[in-house]
């Protein structure tokens, strides 16, 4: 198991960090010694993440704004030293039938789900990699392993984060860095209520109801908890997974194998 102090002298970014399975994240890589800072556009649940000893530090930045994240990734290296740990978990999902995917919800879902994983990652692993260390760890889903109806554009992010993992893995395997995702199922998170909710708007029924839909292709039957995802992400920054490298792991108790 990582230690407590595994992780000293290392800074972690970790995106979306306000809240859910990012808070989580911060948690777990501050508890094995970190100096992590969350990232995200609101103020208040950085703030109350980093007042909580979640993490140490904090900065506001839109991640699909690119000229953003890289004046924040700047003032943080400036401030707290390079990233050694980057986390890219911020997302969103949004669901429509494929015939009524227009081109806006597409470019949200790649421009937040994709293209803000290469903008981050883009920033800090040239740096990982000079100086001999990193860790890129990203947050797909298992939507990136498999199709779901109603959520094409989603599926497509998620499939290609788990593609540029692979390729950043093999260009950069000889250089101190490893590049890994982790998949979560359904987790217990805003994001679920939200879908939740919007599912119970359209259809009528009830949130339990759509509840055991959800969890209905988990064999444990559950939600999958933040810390579950979290450790998985702590396990894949400490030293003992140093060969672990451009793997997509399942988080989704045998959803997909």
């Amino acid at each position: 198991m990582t230690t407590a102090s595994s992780l000293g002298g290392r800074h972690a970014l970790v995106t979306g960090g306000g809240s859910g399975i990012g808070a989580a994240v911060a948690a777990a890589l501050t508890a094995r010694g970190a100096a992590v800072t969350v990232l995200g556009r609101t103020e208040s649940r950085l703030a109350a993440t980093v007042a909580a000893g979640k993490a140490a530090a904090h900065a506001v930045a839109d991640v699909t704004q690119p000229e953003q994240l890289e004046a924040a990734i700047a003032r943080l290296a400036a401030a707290h030293g390079p990233i050694d740990i980057l986390v890219n978990n911020a997302g969103a999902a949004e669901s429509a039938p494929f015939a009524r995917t227009d081109r806006a919800l597409w470019d949200r879902m790649i421009g937040l789900n994709l293209g803000a994983v290469y903008d981050a990652t883009r920033l800090v692993l040239p740096g990982m990699a000079g100086r001999g260390w990193g860790r890129v760890i990203s947050i797909a889903s298992i939507a990136g392993l498999t199709g779901y109806p109603y959520v094409a554009a989603y599926c497509a992010a998620k499939h290609g984060v788990v593609g540029l993992t692979r390729a950043l893995a093999q260009e950069f395997a000889t250089k101190g860095v490893t590049v890994n995702a982790v998949c979560p199922g359904y987790t217990d998170t805003e994001l679920v209520q939200g879908a939740v909710a919007r599912i119970e708007g359209k259809t009528g029924r009830s949130p339990d109801e759509i509840r055991a839909e959800l969890i209905r292709g988990n064999p444990q039957g559950r939600l999958i908890q933040p810390d579950e995802v979290a450790a998985a992400v702590a396990w894949l920054a400490g030293p003992e997974a140093a060969s672990v490298n451009g793997i997509a792991l399942p988080v989704a108790g045998g959803e997909v194998m």
